[in-house]
Formats: structure tokens, sequence, C-alpha cells
């Protein structure tokens, strides 16, 4: 097994880790990331993300790319409707470009921050196997390819069932009671004009009977949805995914008396994905372990229904890279400073995340979000 040691050493190359890297970089300090992809266009990045001005706008500053990430702001993004079974528009705002919350393509994100960053400095093909103390704050990491690095500083970015948490902790993400299924409608505009008409240009909900439809409209004119149901764990292991129409229409038997336009959302489809949604323990903290912490959902996983995910972990990228550009020389106490940070504002994330998981799936859902953009606090 060969072994190269870097200083700084990062497992995993989303959001969060290239966040800490491009801010290191931006201070002096290089780093490596560590990726399990085959490489930067392996896989498409998602969907859309709201960046708040608090946190991950914050990130962006520190890392000096926030002109940039205006440059790939979704225009119309921040448009929003709530919509309940039958159809009927309950909310609708349009975006009037004063929003502090405006919407990227995630992939264009990514490519935003991995673009910033020296060339090399994300190693591609990484897929983690362990790791382990060495002493002295000094962590070995081993990979599937059989090779190994040795690190002064691992920093775990690597989401939600992370190899290096176990480090730190022996917390596990749990099922939060919701599975999603998505579904993707490409070229909406002229191949599922009435979808793209209902879902409108920006951000959209359907709620009511602990169910519902989540979508956005994508910058390339698709539509990205998706189908949350309360449902034991196992529910989507009954469903052959494989065999589109069948999974179709065992999602749609839990929308009967639903509005065909809403149901079309799945129908309609052109992919369907099954997904569970789980969360770590809010308040999960963990004990001072020299030489590794975490970030992101490595640290953090919560339901996305707080709209903090992307945020969080962007922003715990650049103030763990901040933290340690100004304790040159004591990264303990930068990790301890760091880390008091962390769970503060990750434990107010996650609760807010728990309780909006209960307010839009209860059984008054709908009457509660309405009551939420009508009365309660403004934007999502």
């Amino acid at each position: 097994m060969s072994t190269t040691h870097f200083p700084v050493a990062i497992v995993g190359g989303g959001l969060g880790g290239l966040t800490a890297a491009r801010v290191l970089h931006v201070n002096g300090i290089e780093s490596a990331i560590f990726d399990l992809e085959a490489g930067p266009e392996a896989r498409t990045q998602g969907g859309m993300l709201d960046i708040h001005e608090e946190n991950g706008q914050m990130a962006l500053r520190a890392a000096g790319l926030h002109d940039g990430f205006l440059e790939i702001v979704h225009e119309g993004g921040q448009a929003m409707r709530l919509l309940g079974p039958d159809g009927a528009v309950h909310v609708s705002s349009e975006d009037d470009g004063d929003g502090d919350r405006p919407e990227v393509d995630r992939g264009d994100l990514r490519d935003l921050l991995l673009n910033s960053l020296p060339e090399g400095t994300v190693r591609w093909g990484r897929k983690v196997t362990g790791a382990r103390q060495l002493g002295d704050g000094r962590h070995e990491v081993t990979f599937a390819d059989d090779s190994a690095i040795t690190t002064d500083l691992l920093i775990g970015a690597d989401g939600a069932w992370s190899r290096v948490r176990p480090l730190l902790s022996d917390a596990r993400p749990e099922y939060t009671g919701i599975s999603f299924v998505e579904t993707d409608l490409y070229e909406a505009d002229t191949r599922h004009p009435g979808s793209a008409a209902i879902i409108g240009g920006g951000f959209f909900m359907a709620l009511g009977h602990e169910r519902g439809f989540l979508a956005h409209r994508e910058t390339d004119g698709s539509l990205h949805v998706y189908t949350a149901l309360k449902a034991d764990e196992g529910w989507l292991d009954t469903v052959d995914f494989s065999d589109h129409a069948a999974a179709k229409a065992a999602v749609l038997a839990h929308f009967e008396g639903w509005d065909e336009g809403l149901r079309g959302l799945v129908a309609d489809a052109e992919t369907i994905t099954p997904r569970r949604i789980h969360a770590l323990p809010v308040g999960h903290r963990w004990g001072r372990v020299p030489g590794v912490t975490l970030l992101g959902d490595a640290a953090h996983l919560m339901s996305p229904f707080a709209g903090e995910g992307a945020n969080l972990a962007m922003y715990d990228g650049a103030e763990l890279a901040l933290a340690l550009a100004a304790r040159l020389g004591d990264t303990e106490a930068a990790l301890t400073a760091y880390e008091e940070a962390l769970f503060t504002r990750s434990e107010a994330s996650a609760a807010e995340s728990a309780a909006s998981l209960d307010t839009m799936f209860g059984k008054d859902g709908l009457e509660r979000m309405i009551g939420f953009f009508t009365t309660g606090p403004t934007g999502r």
C-alpha cells in the first residue's frame, strides 16, 4: 500500500468540502480533497438551491466568489406557489428580485467552487474505506483502490453516511418517517406545458393529507419534483422502480382524488427515483478529538424542510477555514472554536427542520403552511 502525507485532507468534494478548500486557499493554506466520484462530470448534481444571505452567501463572500454567484442566479427562481390537493392556489408570490434567498442550480454552484481551486486539488475516484488515528492528531485514510494517505488534519465533509464520523461519534442517521420519490419532466414548456403552468417559475408545493409534491423549475427548463409521503421505512422496497409504469402507479395510489394536473407530475415524468429522508439526532455533537472534525451533513444531517443543508455545509466550510487561518500553528484551538459555534447553529437549524417536517406533513399541514406564508415569517 502506497502512502502519501497531506497536511490538510478533506474527504468529500461536495459544496461544503469545496468551500472549505477554497477559503483555505484564499488564506494561503493548501488542502487536498478526496472524492469518490470518478470525475467532475460523473453525475448530475441535483436540483435548485436557495442560497441564504446569512450563511450560504456569507460563505461565498469569504471565498471571494459572491460576484460569480450573482452571475449564476436563476432569475425568477424565488417565485413561490402553494396549492391544495384540489389544485386550488392558496399562496402565490412572484420573484421581484429583492429577496435574500436567490435560487441557483446546484451543479452551477459546484462548478463555481470547483473552478476556483488550484488544479489537482480534488483527487477523484478515491472512495474511502476507513480512517484511523495514528497518534498526536495524525490520521490515516484508506481507499478502495488500496492506496492510503496520512494527514495532520482530517476534515470529514463526506455526507450522511460519513466514513470519518465514527472517529468522533457513534451516531447514525435515522429514518424521519418521510420518503421521497423524485421525478423529472424535461423540456417542460413544450413537452409538459400543463405541468409547467402549474409549477410556475420557481418553487412549488402542494400539500394535504400528510403528503404532497415539492417542485422547482430548473434552469434548463425541466421540472424537478419530489413526491413526499409519510411511509414505513420499508415501503420503497415494495416498489419496483426499474418498472416505471408500475412505480408510478404505486406512488399515485397514495394520491387518489388529487387534482389530475398534480398527479401528472408523476404520471408524465421521464425519470423516477426513490429516496428515504434521514436525519442525525437534533443537537448531535462530540468531544474534541485531536486532528479531526466534521462539516455539513457529516456533522448535522437534517431533513430538507428548512432549506438549510447546503447553506450550512458551505458556512461550516468557510467558518472552519477562517478559524484555522486565524489560529495558524494552533489547530486544536481553531477546531475547538469552530465546533463550539457549529454545535449551536446546527442544533437550531436541525430543530427548525424537524419542526417544519411535522408542520408540512401533519394533519393540518396545508392550513399551517398557508398561515406561515401569509401571517408568519416572509420568504422560505
